[in-house]
């Protein structure tokens, strides 16, 4: 199996310098600040809009920058590097894009796509509720036909951006009969008559990202709303979450190299029994593996990018890389904090940070017992995985 880049190896290197030197001027150096005072970065957005860093995969047509997957994992692992919460805005567009590309009528990609991309609008994407959290099909959330539309009646959880947001991407029942094949995507307005907000969630970590629940109690839609075909709802949504998981998995590893730059400064300044604790064995031994353990993930990261855009099957390698990735900057960002000592525990220092700030990447984008179901489904259809490439 031969997996070709897209681009010039020298157009992902550009990438990469100009995404890591935004992520080391504008972006860390605010992130402990933004996650004290939990405040969303606007400012922000807009640079990231102006250099290009939102609808990355989008067609040049569409005003997209038409990169590929493999340069996306780029971009949301230095992103990542920075401050997660950043990151994540990044492939939240990512979707949102993706999804109006794809599925959109001309009418909506005219009316949304340039200003979702230029973040004039905030999006969220509005799947989990209560009882609908890794089980997509158990969705309440109903859209009734109408002489002019739908209605709209239900409820959503945890939902990205919805304290700000000001369109959601909502996936509601529109046939109780059949099951995950009765569910439709709809474009609503998060200012219409209707639609209310919960207060915001105060989260563990990405705490610059903002998180609450939105409710819709007789919210009338107009038949435009529709995004896709009527009951094909469920299969659009899951059909980018492959990206998703890539996404979350190159944004893990920006958060445990981050922790593992900040540990090995760390090591050769800090100073016991009268040498650099680098010189320790034990230290040594710990980064060592943090080291080998980010590189695996990266290579598991980059060749689902590689997959997905050689339009190869890569629902297995998604699902590896991001429970592989965000295992491992849950561990070693752990380590991290143990290189740092007591230090490492005090609100403030960035490895204390990047420790809460991981969790929550083995939960969001399908939990990491979910993608291991995956696998497992995925082995058993298809057999182990023993090409080369």
């Amino acid at each position: 199996m031969l997996l070709n880049h897209k681009l010039d190896r020298e157009i992902y290197s550009q990438v990469a310098a100009m995404t890591r030197q935004f992520s080391n001027d504008v972006i860390r150096p605010q992130a402990e600040q933004l996650d004290r005072e939990e405040r969303f970065p606007k400012e922000i957005y807009k640079q990231m809009s102006e250099l290009g860093l939102f609808g990355i995969t989008v067609p040049e047509d569409f005003g997209g920058v038409g990169f590929d997957n493999y340069a996306y994992t780029i971009i949301m692992e230095e992103l990542g590097k920075g401050y997660a919460s950043i990151a994540d805005q990044c492939g939240l567009v990512e979707l949102i894009c993706t999804l109006l590309t794809r599925y959109g009528s001309d009418e909506q990609r005219a009316k949304y796509l340039s200003k979702v991309l230029q973040h004039d609008i905030l999006v969220a994407y509005c799947i989990t509720e209560g009882e609908a959290g890794s089980d997509v099909s158990g969705i309440k959330t109903t859209a009734s036909k109408t002489t002019n539309g739908w209605e709209l009646n239900g409820s959503k959880i945890w939902i990205h951006n919805a304290p700000i947001a000001d369109i959601g991407i909502v996936l509601a029942r529109t046939d109780t009969t059949l099951g995950h094949r009765g569910m439709s995507i709809f474009i609503v307005d998060l200012h219409a008559n209707g639609v209310s907000r919960g207060p915001k969630d105060h989260k563990m970590g990405q705490r610059a990202s903002q998180v609450g629940s939105l409710y819709f109690d007789q919210v009338e839609l107009p038949e435009r709303a529709l995004l896709g075909d009527m009951n094909r709802g469920f299969y659009i949504m899951m059909s980018v979450l492959e990206k998703g998981r890539v996404g979350i998995g190159a944004l893990a590893v920006g958060i445990a190299q981050a922790g593992l730059n900040a540990a090995t400064e760390y090591a050769q300044l800090r100073r016991q029994f009268g040498k650099p604790i680098i010189e320790n064995q034990g230290i040594q031994w710990m980064l060592a593996e943090m080291e080998t353990e980010i590189c695996a993930s990266r290579a598991l990261v980059q060749k689902a990018a590689l997959l997905l855009d050689n339009e190869l099957p890569a629902t297995a390698a998604c699902a590896m890389a991001k429970y592989f990735a965000s295992d491992t900057a849950v561990k070693q960002t752990a380590n991290a904090v143990q290189i740092f000592g007591g230090s490492g525990y005090i609100n403030g220092f960035e490895v204390e940070r990047l420790y809460r700030d991981a969790k929550i990447t083995q939960i969001y984008e399908g939990t990491n017992q979910i993608q291991r179901s995956i696998i497992a489904k995925e082995l058993i259809k298809n057999g182990p995985e023993n090409k080369i490439g």
